[in-house]
């Protein structure tokens, strides 16, 4: 009985996008051509250095646990990485390497969030913050953003939405869905509103290094003492391997690492040693080759979906999204959704995923497939259209 667990537990949401993603599945087993732009994971594997170092370490033995804060090796590469990207100046005790950017949110959460307290964060939004916050008996308080303000918290927003019970915000720069970026002086103004009401600003930079015609600041910047959230999922490609790193405040490290030796004892040790690759510069020219793919995907997809009628009111700076409103053909995104996959063989999210404010017309693309494909998948959208009945 689902009534004897706990409350926290029924209160986590599932993700809408999961019963389109069994359905799509059941389709491909009855031998459909299925076309993803639901999922956020690049379509690339994992560039060959780091495989090839992943094979090494395994094959010198490196499948022990390491220090809870992760290899000292791989924290300096870290740091150094900081140094030559953003000229920000980073020790390297500063840096946790966690399982994945979910365990960087779980430590920075945990540290941060008392039972009944929150952050503000901004709707729509990745739905798995406001389920962290829920799992360590804090909350979020969503704030409603739209194009206005290009779907992103600002200082304005943190004055008239800030109460008693408010002891941070959470803002990700590149944002999922809608991929916009936060300029280097927006994000000193949220510093800076925030540290004039003795909050915490928590920065996702999951997505940096995946941006197109700009390049994402660093909070750290302009903001030394921000918590930084980062991972090896998206612009290193390596989703499978479960590695990501948080950025803190010196003093916070000591009661981090103690929640980092409870909660995981450790980040995976082969992955670590694989991510050591990928700031070598033969790397890095691959995956500077990928972004300049991922620009060219968006380039296409976007004016295409825009022909056909889709409201993308702004252009995504970042990440590899395009959230759409589909006001203007009626209905709600899940059945849109629904509609697209059952006669179309498009897979793309509903907005439900992402939170509240006007999610019901909202749905998501990922560019996480090559141009062929997403041709092929804007000329079903087109037939798709043709057969909706919202």
């Amino acid at each position: 009985m689902t009534s004897s667990y706990s409350a926290r537990s029924r209160a986590i949401e599932p993700f809408h996008v999961m019963a389109l993603l069994s359905r799509a599945n059941e389709l491909q087993a009855l031998g459909r051509d299925v076309i993803h732009l639901e999922i956020g994971e690049p379509d690339f594997t994992t560039a060959a250095p780091i495989v090839a170092a992943g094979q090494a370490a395994l094959a010198a033995g490196h499948t022990r646990y390491t220090a809870a804060r992760g290899l000292p090796r791989l924290r300096e590469a870290i740091a150094r990485f900081y140094e030559q990207r953003y000229q920000a100046s980073i020790d390297p005790e500063r840096v946790l390497i966690t399982p994945g950017g979910s365990g960087a949110l779980l430590l920075a959460s945990s540290l941060l969030v008392d039972p009944g307290k929150h952050w503000l964060l901004a709707d729509p939004g990745y739905p798995c913050n406001r389920h962290f916050l829920r799992l360590i008996e804090g909350a979020a308080q969503l704030v409603p953003v739209g194009p206005e303000v290009r779907y992103q918290l600002n200082a304005d927003l943190v004055e008239r939405h800030w109460d008693r019970d408010c002891v941070g915000a959470l803002v990700a720069s590149p944002a999922n869905p809608t991929g916009t970026v936060l300029s280097r002086d927006e994000l000193a103004e949220l510093s800076g509103a925030l540290k004039a009401r003795g909050g915490h600003l928590v920065v996702d930079e999951i997505y940096h290094g995946l941006t197109y015609g700009c390049d994402a600041a660093s909070v750290l910047e302009v903001d030394d003492d921000a918590f930084v959230l980062n991972s090896f999922s998206k612009y290193f490609g390596m989703t499978g391997w479960r590695l990501g790193w948080l950025v803190a405040p010196a003093d916070a490290v000591p009661e981090l690492e103690k929640l980092a030796q409870n909660l995981y004892i450790s980040a995976p040790s082969m992955a670590q040693h694989a991510a050591l690759a990928c700031f070598e510069p033969a790397t890095l020219e691959i995956l500077e080759a990928r972004r300049a793919e991922f620009a060219r995907r968006r380039d296409f997809l976007l004016p295409a979906l825009r022909e056909l009628g889709f409201n993308i009111a702004v252009v995504p700076e970042g990440a590899f999204y395009l959230y759409a409103d589909i006001s203007s053909f009626g209905g709600d995104a899940f059945a849109f959704c629904r509609h697209m996959l059952e006669t179309q063989f498009v897979a793309i999210t509903p907005g439900l995923d992402f939170g509240r404010h006007q999610a019901g017309h909202h749905v998501r693309f990922a560019y996480t497939q090559d141009l062929p494909r997403l041709e092929q998948a804007v000329e079903r959208i087109a037939r798709g259209l043709q057969s909706w009945q919202g």
